[in-house]
């Protein structure tokens, strides 16, 4: 009864000390693709502005981040001899 169990449980830590920091270190694959993305903007918009956005956003098959990211580098393009 006291013998651990060799199943591994949903929030279990790896055995190898190393791997589980290691392990804290590699990024999710959305958190890879939107390495770019480090700030974060906050805009007040009308209750009703946020349900369109929401719906057009879910009709295209997008995340309402995605779809005002593309909108906001399609209207603010980068300028010439600045850092991307």
């Amino acid at each position: 009864m006291n013998e651990r169990s060799e199943r591994r449980g949903f929030a279990s830590r790896p055995t190898n000390p190393d791997a589980w920091i290691k392990a804290a270190e590699t990024e999710p694959a959305r958190m890879a693709d939107a390495a770019g993305f480090t700030a974060r903007l906050t805009i007040d918009i009308t209750p009703k502005l946020r349900g369109r956005i929401k719906i057009i956003a879910f009709q295209r098959g997008v995340t309402v981040a995605d779809m005002l990211r593309e909108l906001l580098a399609r209207e603010f393009p980068p300028i010439e001899g600045e850092p991307s």
